[in-house]
């Protein structure tokens, strides 16, 4: 497959100074911009999977009548967390 060119992108040259500061070694701008254009284009389409289950779940939901109330959501949560909380300090969680 042939290669494609992305359009060049006119920046400060604070941020182009910046950015020079922060290559890997051995690493070309070229490379940093390919890099930073791939994640971007990776968080995007993570977002809109997540969009998409979100929305299905809440059309299951609708459909099912079956929801779970904020607070219920909160104190799962919360319990959780404390439980975390727990380990890391290694006591045991309160009940």
């Amino acid at each position: 497959m042939k290669t494609a060119t992305l359009p060049a992108v006119r920046v400060e040259p604070e941020l182009r100074q910046q950015v020079e500061a922060v290559l890997g070694e051995h690493e070309s701008l070229s490379q940093f911009v390919e890099q930073a254009v791939r994640e971007g284009v990776s968080r995007r389409l993570a977002q809109e999977a997540f969009i998409a289950r979100g929305l299905a779940a809440l059309e299951a939901a609708r459909q099912t009548q079956d929801y779970v109330s904020a607070d219920e959501v909160a104190r799962s949560l919360q319990a959780r967390l404390d439980a975390a909380r727990a380990r890391q300090q290694g006591t045991p969680p309160s009940a």
